[in-house]
């Protein structure tokens, strides 16, 4: 984590940039201390900057229709490419044959290959050949640990001293390793040394110096390796605070994530991401997300800590009403309710003035 980043990267997301399933590049092209983003590849978008797609503010990304054209706008010395990230993130995790032939010929054009899917590159003969034959890299970020490497539950968080806080969300792809992120650097700007402990391979992949890719994990060693990455992370940088990223949502048919972050990490408070104008679980027309009301209660309940405060995911909101929202919201169960996308972290920061002075 001592020699980032390492390198530049074209991020991969055609068909799918500016949807739930473009996550992964909507991450990287919002921070990543891993690479320096030089381009993307979605050609629906071609021609224009994906920050401003993304969220209207110019990050200097060209958006290219293929990756041929891609590496060829990139030939110069400031912004010569070394990595093809891939920046989708299908239900399952799967990858089409369409964009397997895309990876293909990025890896005859020289590119190393980092992906976070299911879908094990190194696992296909055809591009583990291909990657021998022209001498590049294959990560599979999801890729299981070994066994031998892996924790168990012990204990040790008891030993943990710093605040800490669960991002969870009520629903899957909702926001909540962005939200982290802006917490984590709105604490650091106002004086608080704090740590975020990525869950997901996003997180791997935009540089977060602690923590796991949970969904790759064997069960059994899912709360020992939560456990063990807060742990290391306090005995490391005896940060004030300790900002754990969640995962799926408690109640989500597909992704129950959560429970094993509030058993193991033990926060003592948490924050609940939400997207309001949502009415069913993400990718699942018919399964009604839970009310707001209902899953704090069963967080509460589960954890024996306080929910105190609630984020919203403006999506499908007009600007206009986002604050008349979060109002309305705040009003219905009595919390502090924040668009931090739109406002940033700092109001969010003065909520846990006073759990930091107890700790």
């Amino acid at each position: 984590m001592n020699n980032l980043p390492e390198g530049n990267a074209i991020v991969y997301c055609e068909g799918s940039f500016n949807t739930p399933n473009g996550k992964t590049a909507h991450g990287l092209i919002r921070r990543t201390k891993r690479y320096i983003v030089v381009s993307m590849v979605d050609s629906q978008f071609a021609g224009q900057d994906a920050g401003e797609v993304l969220e209207g503010k110019r990050k200097n990304i060209p958006i290219f229709e293929n990756i041929e054209t891609a590496i060829e706008k990139s030939r110069n010395v400031s912004t010569s490419r070394t990595f093809l990230v891939i920046g989708l993130a299908p239900d399952g995790g799967r990858l089409s044959a369409f964009a397997k032939s895309h990876i293909k010929k990025a890896i005859s054009l020289g590119l190393n290959v980092d992906s976070g899917l299911h879908d094990f590159l190194c696992d296909d003969p055809d591009i583990k050949d291909l990657a021998n034959r022209y001498g590049v890299q294959i990560r599979d970020v999801r890729k299981p640990p070994d066994r031998k490497e892996l924790h168990f539950f012990s204990g040790k968080i008891e030993e943990v001293k710093s605040l800490k806080i669960a991002l969870l969300g009520t629903d899957s792809a909702v926001g909540k390793r962005t939200t982290a992120w802006i917490l984590t650097e709105a604490l650091q700007a106002a004086g608080y040394s704090a740590e975020l402990i990525g869950t997901g391979q996003t997180a791997w992949m935009q540089g977060a110096r602690y923590g796991i890719i949970l969904d790759s994990l064997i069960n059994d060693f899912v709360s020992g390796e939560i456990e063990h990455a807060v742990w290391t992370a306090w005995k490391e940088q005896q940060p004030d605070v300790i900002i754990i990223e969640g995962q799926g949502s408690l109640m989500n048919p597909a992704y129950p994530g959560g429970f094993e972050i509030l058993a193991a990490a033990r926060p003592d408070i948490i924050v609940l991401q939400h997207a309001p104008a949502r009415k069913d679980y993400d990718g699942f027309p018919g399964y009604r997300i839970h009310p707001l009301p209902q899953q704090i209660q069963v967080i509460e309940m589960i954890s024996g800590k306080p929910v105190v405060a609630i984020t919203i995911n403006h999506e499908n909101i007009a600007e206009e009403r986002i604050s008349v929202m979060c109002e309305a919201i705040s009003n219905l169960i009595g919390l502090p309710t924040l668009d931090v996308l739109k406002e940033g972290g700092e109001a969010l920061v003065s909520v846990f003035t006073k759990y930091l002075q107890k700790n």
